[in-house]
């Protein structure tokens, strides 16, 4: 036999009878269905968003952290411009938010 070959005789042609109630519910269906979708695509896509946000928040702490975990055997930290600095970065945080 070839590989085109088709047995026509149990050849379903992939319908099924249904009477106006049956096809109402399942245009209800598809149409819930496709709304479903649509707001599972919108979610993902503000996941990637939050999830891009949360990367760049992560970036900007790892160098504050790493700082102050440097040099452990020292009691002290000198950091006469802290205020200025920690407004700069209070700055940064929201623009990473904002965006």
């Amino acid at each position: 036999m070839s590989k085109n070959y088709i047995d026509l005789e149990n050849f379903d042609f992939g319908f099924s009878a249904v009477d106006e109630n049956e096809l109402g519910s399942i245009q209800t269906l598809n149409t819930e269905v496709a709304q479903s979708k649509g707001l599972a695509d919108q979610y993902a896509e503000q996941a990637e968003e939050y999830k891009a946000k949360m990367e760049a928040i992560y970036k900007a702490v790892s160098p504050l952290l790493d700082n102050l975990a440097a040099n452990p055997e020292k009691e002290y930290i000198y950091w006469p411009t802290r205020v200025a600095k920690l407004e700069q970065f209070k700055l940064k945080l929201l623009q990473i938010i904002n965006d």
